[in-house]
């Protein structure tokens, strides 16, 4: 069996991730960053093989446990850039209602807190 071997090309920098945003693995798995404090992050990630979003689609974390890792470790997945309201880009903006339906959806409100507690 081959082994599939990770492209660097596709990993994103630290300093390029942000709370709040959207990305897009070569996976076709969204992931909404949630929180961030120090070295880490919690994060929402859809299931693999996602459809793209519509404009109107509901946040894609229902049911999905949320995690927490490393940025760096988050950064060396990869990722691709994606369309979000006719904007091609490597990461998209959520709004203040996207982000709080991605927090709902994954329950992630309380491991939040004891990240930003820590």
């Amino acid at each position: 069996m081959k082994k599939h071997k990770k492209n660097k090309n596709l990993w994103l920098k630290e300093t390029e991730i942000e709370e709040g945003y959207l990305y897009f693995t070569t996976a076709n798995q969204y992931r909404a960053v949630l929180a961030m404090k120090g070295d880490f992050l919690i994060y929402a990630p859809s299931s693999e093989g996602m459809e793209p979003l519509g404009p109107d689609s509901k946040m894609p974390f229902e049911n999905s446990p949320f995690k927490k890792c490393q940025i760096a470790t988050f950064a060396q997945k990869e990722y691709q850039a994606f369309d979000r309201h006719c904007t091609q880009a490597i990461k998209h903006k959520l709004t203040g209602s996207q982000l709080a339906d991605a927090i709902t959806q994954c329950n992630a409100k309380v491991a939040i807190a004891t990240l930003l507690a820590e």
